[in-house]
């Protein structure tokens, strides 16, 4: 089976939950994914013949591979996480593949609102929040309308994925709260849930071996575990050594200030995400946790690993890379 975007956290540990279940794996992604015992092939998805060499012999694909930003111009979004995922869909069907599972995201049915124990929403992209979350959508609807008899498509949203090796949340996170730059909006007090990797993974995997019941569907994957958004930064901070956000910040002035930043960057991009826009200010203000029966009855899954356990796993990662010990990268 074909798992693409390997090389970031949560494909590698997919790819490798399929290794330890005795599939036969091949990654697809731009540079080599690490996972022991998964064939490595290297493409983009913006090459249709690297796409379909990488497709062929398959029975099944497993999509993580998108951009993944705050930033940016629309059309690289388009270009990876729309048309790519067209390609990969006609790739797919015309190798023979019957089971594709697409990774998404919640953030594909969120507009603003606050989101209170809510199921999976329907992808909108007209309504979506940035490129990222708009583009995602449109890839989920072209995903979930390519479901057929033969050919079984599930779309699976895990929400705010963290964990050890992590960049694009948790690393971030602690190099602004070292830096004395992460703020807490409203004191924090907004309930959201997150997911840890092990359990994303998991579910992943259950989607996958479960799509001929799946099939159709769209499914929120969390921990079920709703915690106020200060406690979550905290618990994060508090795992690497560095000392959580203590100041707050009403959430109308960070979503003005993130509107200043993103016309600031739309000319004069930085090296970075931008400090602050106002899907992050939206992130980090309202409510956003969800009802999981529906998803735990679908795949037959629960998470395995607490919040608090993660925590615990993050703290021994960043105990060990500060001794500088194996399995703990800089």
């Amino acid at each position: 089976m074909l798992v693409t975007g390997a090389s970031g956290m949560l494909g590698g540990a997919v790819a490798a939950r399929l290794v330890e279940r005795g599939y036969a794996v091949t990654t697809f992604q731009r540079r080599p994914s690490g996972v022991a015992g998964a064939v490595d092939v290297a493409g983009s998805l913006e090459d249709p013949a690297a796409v379909a060499a990488a497709t062929e012999g398959q029975d099944a694909v497993v999509h993580l591979a998108a951009k993944v930003s705050v930033s940016g111009d629309l059309a690289d979004y388009e270009r990876i996480n729309v048309r790519g995922t067209q390609t990969l869909l006609e790739a797919a069907r015309h190798a023979g593949v019957t089971r594709f599972v697409q990774v998404s995201s919640p953030s594909v049915a969120h507009t603003g609102a606050s989101i209170v124990g809510e199921g999976a929403g329907p992808a909108e992209p007209a309504l979506a929040r940035g490129h990222y979350a708009r583009t995602k959508a449109a890839a989920e609807l072209l995903a979930l309308g390519a479901d057929a008899p033969g050919f079984a498509v599930v779309a699976v949203r895990p929400h705010l994925v963290w964990g050890p090796g992590d960049t694009q949340l948790v690393e971030r996170i602690v190099a602004r709260a070292r830096a004395g730059r992460l703020p807490l909006l409203d004191s924090g007090a907004a309930l959201i849930d997150t997911v840890y990797v092990d359990n994303a993974a998991d579910a992943i995997v259950a989607a996958l071996e479960r799509a001929e019941v799946a099939h159709g569907q769209a499914l929120v994957v969390t921990n079920g575990e709703p915690r106020p958004v200060g406690d979550v930064l905290a618990g994060i901070c508090r795992a690497a050594g560095v000392r959580p956000p203590a100041w707050s910040v009403p959430a109308p002035l960070a979503r003005a200030a993130g509107a200043v930043v993103e016309a600031v960057w739309a000319v004069r991009p930085g090296e970075d995400e931008p400090p602050m826009t106002r899907f992050l200010a939206e992130q980090l203000s309202t409510a956003h946790w969800f009802d999981q029966r529906r998803t735990r009855e679908v795949l037959d899954w629960t998470p395995r690993v607490s919040l608090d356990e993660g925590f615990a796993r993050l703290a021994e990662h960043y105990g060990r890379r500060r001794a500088g010990l194996p399995g703990a990268p800089a």
